[in-house]
């Protein structure tokens, strides 16, 4: 792939800057999830050097007796912006939601699958995280108690209290307009280790963090060595990093691939395992590497993350959040991270891209 084409068509996203950060907080429109933020653009050239990634078919997939995984369609040429996974364990009295997507009709959809394999009533819905492509659909599961980290409360709680439109902003394949809009936070929260009986199956329920956010719960099925890792896990996706701590993100994937686990439901991509963790995890390793020469070179962000090659993780799925990642790691390098989104960083970073891009 030539590099120059590769910068233009990433250089599109400038336009966008943070106000798509707004909207990630609770702006006006359809609440939007983690993944659209201030990288929005028409993917850049793949690399033919690299296979591209495949792709993956929406469906609901039984793991193991009274377990599912559901996976939203993606892959190459595909809008996987905000396209969530999810899951489902069927106890005798009830349904456990692992997050609930992040539109009425992702919602409506995930259930329409729950339906075809159960009637049982929505008994927990956990939150992996605080990102709207995970808890935008709470209002769908009526009935469920709703559970996460302290962290995560707090943030949808900001977003709830932001404001916003009183129904869902009409958009194909989204919402219809029609649907009332309401954020639910999480109404029980813990930040030690739950652990819930669905019949026979054994779940616990943990914190792994921080890593993408500082709220990251995880789902483990030690019966099953079943993993539902939220955001933790991209697979053939570019990860996003806007409010990670990346460093220890590696770390906490190095632990999990230690655990007893054979099958990971990741936060975004196809069912995967170990295998797909560390290719993943090897993203954000080489990255930090590549930026950590930059920073000490004293480099720019952006100017850097126009001058990184990802090799593979080029043809991933988001190849264009290289200049989130990139300023998020900078941060960390400076001494500067915290849990929030570094909106004006990121617009930075974007526009020094652009100026790279150019020369």
């Amino acid at each position: 792939m030539d590099a120059m084409n590769r910068r233009e068509a990433i250089g599109r996203i400038a336009a966008v800057g943070a106000g798509a950060l707004t909207a990630l907080h609770g702006g006006g429109g359809v609440a939007i999830g983690a993944e659209q933020t201030a990288v929005q653009s028409v993917p850049p050239p793949s690399n033919p050097r690299f296979p591209n990634p495949p792709t993956w078919e929406k469906e609901l997939r039984e793991l193991a007796p009274n377990v599912y995984g559901y996976f939203q369609g993606g892959g190459p040429g595909r809008n996987n912006v905000s396209i969530s996974d999810a899951g489902i364990i069927v106890g005798d009295g009830g349904v456990m939601v692992i997050d609930t997507t992040t539109a009425p009709m992702h919602a409506k959809d995930f259930i329409a699958a729950i339906r075809k394999v159960t009637d049982k009533p929505f008994r927990h819905v956990i939150n992996t995280h605080h990102h709207g492509d995970h808890i935008n659909g709470n209002q769908f599961f009526e009935g469920a108690e709703i559970i996460g980290h302290p962290y995560c409360r707090d943030e949808v709680l900001k977003i709830a209290n932001a404001g916003g439109p009183a129904r869902w902003t009409r958009r194909e394949g989204w919402a219809d307009g029609t649907e009332p809009r309401t954020i639910l936070p999480p109404t029980t929260t813990f930040d030690g280790k739950m652990t819930y009986y669905y019949g026979t199956t054994v779940v616990e329920v943990f914190p792994m963090l921080p890593a993408h956010t500082y709220g990251d719960l995880v789902v483990y099925l030690p019966q099953h060595r079943i993993l539902f890792a939220g955001d933790i896990a991209f697979f053939y996706v570019a990860p996003f990093c806007q409010n990670a701590h990346p460093s220890n993100w590696i770390e906490i994937c190095n632990k999990i691939e230690q655990m007893p686990v054979d099958r990971i439901v990741p936060g975004h991509g196809p069912l995967g395992g170990k295998a797909e963790l560390a290719e993943m995890r090897g993203y954000l390793a080489l990255l930090k590497g590549e930026a950590r020469r930059r920073y000490d070179a004293r480099v720019s962000a952006g100017a850097a993350a126009a001058d990184i090659s990802l090799g593979k993780y080029d043809n991933w799925i988001g190849p264009e959040r290289i200049i989130m990642d990139t300023q998020r790691f900078y941060l960390e390098f400076a001494g500067k991270l915290t849990p929030d989104v570094d909106a004006e960083g990121i617009r930075q970073a974007t526009e020094e891209y652009n100026a790279a891009a150019r020369r």
